[in-house]
C-alpha cells in the first residue's frame, strides 16, 4: 500500500507574521518543511525578492501583508494569507483579486498542514483551491461574516463562482508566470 505523497515535505515556505508565537507555530507545524520566516515587511520583501520559495504564508495585519501578496504572486510563489484581526469579507475578496491561492483565519492555524497538504494537493491536481477553502470553510465564513455576506457584493461572488479556475487571482499569477510570459496569455 502506498502513502499518499506529502505536497508539503522538503518545501521552502516563507511564513510572515508580526508575532513571533504565531511564527514559532507554524515553524512547529510544519516540521516536515524548511520554513524561513520574516517578522516586518521590510524583511519579508527582501527574502521574497531574493529567495525562493515553494510557498508564502502571509498575515495581512502588521506586515503589509496584502503588498507582499502582491510580490509573491509576482515571482511566482504560491501565496496563503492568514489572518485574525483583519478578517473580512474585504481583505477576503483582496486576496482572491490580488492572486492568493487561499485565506485561512488564524483560528485554523492548529489545522495549517492539514489545509495546506489539501490546498496543494487540489492546485497539483488542477482543481480550484479556493472551491476546497469554501467547502471546508463556508460555514466559518457565514458564521462570521453573517449568513448574508456573499449578498452585499453579489456581482463579485456570482462572477467568482462561475470561474473558480480562471479567477481573477488565477490570472495575476499566469500574467506573472514566467513560462507563460510570451506566450499571449
Amino acid at each position: 500500500m502506498t502513502a499518499n505523497p506529502s505536497y508539503l515535505s522538503g518545501k521552502r515556505i516563507l511564513a510572515v507574521d508580526d508575532e513571533a508565537d504565531i511564527l514559532e507555530t507554524i515553524v512547529d507545524i510544519l516540521d516536515m518543511a524548511d520554513v524561513d520566516s520574516a517578522r516586518d515587511y521590510q524583511t519579508a520583501s527582501e527574502k521574497i525578492n531574493t529567495g525562493r520559495y515553494d510557498l508564502a504564508i502571509l498575515d495581512i495585519m502588521g506586515v503589509n501583508g496584502l503588498v507582499l501578496l502582491e510580490e509573491a504572486v509576482a515571482k511566482g510563489i504560491p501565496t496563503v494569507m492568514l489572518t485574525a484581526h483583519a478578517i473580512s469579507p474585504e481583505t477576503l475578496m483582496a486576496s482572491i483579486r490580488k492572486g492568493a491561492i487561499s485565506y485561512l483565519p488564524k483560528e485554523t492555524l492548529i489545522e495549517l498542514d492539514d489545509l495546506l497538504e489539501s490546498l496543494l494537493a487540489a492546485q497539483a491536481e488542477g482543481k480550484p483551491p479556493w472551491k476546497l477553502l469554501f467547502d471546508r470553510l463556508g460555514d466559518y465564513f457565514d458564521e462570521r461574516f453573517g449568513p448574508d455576506w456573499k449578498a452585499r457584493e453579489e456581482t463579485f461572488w456570482s462572477d467568482f463562482s462561475r470561474n473558480w479556475q480562471v479567477g481573477r487571482g488565477i490570472q495575476a499569477r499566469l500574467k506573472s508566470d514566467p513560462r507563460l510570459l510570451d506566450k499571449g496569455v
